[in-house]
């Protein structure tokens, strides 16, 4: 935050220096505001924001100029100005800054000399949006990996400790208030994934176009396909959760499971939640530290847990054959936690980031196809899939 103010206050500061030089208003404040607006968290953004800024202040510009050859200040003229330069705004797809094109149109033709102060305006904002974008080339933004990886480990953390406490209330006696009361947990997690999907888009955002960033493209597919396969074992736990709370109320004051059955399911909930942490810790792990370890140890996990769901899958054959009651419960069970299993295996993952990478290579392709036959002739299109490649083969 202290870096982000400086950064903004810099730029403004140089961005009106100039301005006075440049500028022939004797105030110009337009430079620093739109280096202010410019100046954002990442460099995309900064590029996007400058791009969007610059477009909305000359199309408000040539509205005002268009109006003062035809009407003058009216209040009738005032709303039909208003009225086509946010039409315009919305043309021209300046986003958030469609207020922008009515503020410039009003402000030029509120003035007598309309021709000087429309090119007073446009100048001011590009002095803005360029020292804006210099100062993020020269001062380059964070790049807020680190800080997404950090809240996705906290969310996978926060899920064990779900699973874990479901899987003591499943050896005991659970009223079914206690199992609602989880499940309600287990429905306060989506908050929790709205957090980080926002924090995993602002570091998407720091690494496009960040000329400190390698590979960004790799790093945010693998944190994205990472998120997503969590957003799934939540969904998975909470109705699990709920399966417990069904089962706790046709249960009443029995045990939710056999003592055998229970102390199993509370194994496999405990092995399942320590191999949730690990797949969180392998997808936030960066290619060059540590990646090999952080996989053997999620496939072992996830070999003892498998292990553990095949052992409680007999148990549950030899409940249902004694007692058919709520069998369709104790079914549940089983294939949920053999569902999040299945998802955080590493060879599923395998699949879904290369999927995750043909697909994103394909929008790039159609959308910038100069840009990537330009990336191809200086070899950086090799470069990405010998990394893909590589990420294929270890994660098998």
């Amino acid at each position: 935050m202290v870096v982000q103010t400086l950064r903004s206050a810099t730029a403004a500061t140089i961005a009106y220096v100039i301005a006075l030089r440049l500028s022939p208003e004797p105030a110009p404040l337009t430079a620093p505001l739109t280096a202010l607006l410019v100046v954002q968290v990442t460099f995309y953004a900064t590029l996007t924001n400058g791009i969007r800024r610059v477009n909305s202040v000359v199309a408000g510009v040539l509205v005002a100029v268009a109006f003062s050859g035809l009407v003058g200040l009216t209040w009738w003229s005032l709303a039909l100005l208003i009225v086509a330069s946010l039409t315009v705004g919305h043309l021209v797809r300046v986003d958030e800054y469609v207020a922008e094109v009515a503020i410039s149109a009003m402000l030029v033709l509120g003035v007598t000399t309309v021709g000087f102060t429309a090119w007073a305006r446009i100048v001011e904002t590009l002095i803005g949006a360029v020292v804006g974008t210099a100062c993020n080339l020269l001062l380059p933004p964070p790049v807020w990996v680190d800080e997404a990886g950090r809240s996705i480990e906290d969310l996978a953390r926060r899920v064990r400790q779900l699973m874990l406490r479901m899987g003591e209330e499943a050896a005991g006696r659970t009223p079914w208030e206690q199992a609602a009361e989880r499940l309600h947990e287990a429905r306060r997690l989506d908050h929790d994934i709205t957090q980080v999907d926002a924090a995993l888009r602002q570091a998407e955002d720091s690494l496009r176009l960040n000329p400190r960033v390698k590979e960004g493209l790799l790093h945010r597919v693998v944190l994205r396909t990472g998120l997503d396969t969590l957003e799934i074992c939540t969904v998975v736990l909470r109705v699990l959760a709920r399966s417990f709370t069904d089962l706790a109320k046709a249960r009443g004051s029995e045990e939710l499971f056999p003592p055998r059955v229970g102390s199993t399911v509370a194994q496999l909930l405990s092995e399942i939640a320590d191999a949730v942490v690990s797949f969180a810790v392998l997808v936030t792990t960066p290619l060059s530290e540590n990646a090999e370890s952080a996989e053997a140890r999620l496939t072992a996990e996830l070999h003892t847990a498998a292990s553990t769901r095949d052992r409680l899958a007999g148990l549950l054959q030899e409940e249902i054959r004694e007692d058919w009651a709520n069998w369709q419960l104790l079914g549940a069970a089983l294939a949920e936690t053999t569902r999040i299993i299945d998802e955080l295996n590493t060879e599923h993952r395998t699949r879904r980031l290369l999927e995750e990478l043909d697909r994103v290579s394909r929008e790039q392709r159609a959308k910038l196809p100069r840009m990537t036959r330009l990336r191809e002739r200086l070899g950086v299109q090799e470069e990405l899939w010998r990394n893909r490649t590589g990420l294929g083969g270890r994660s098998r």
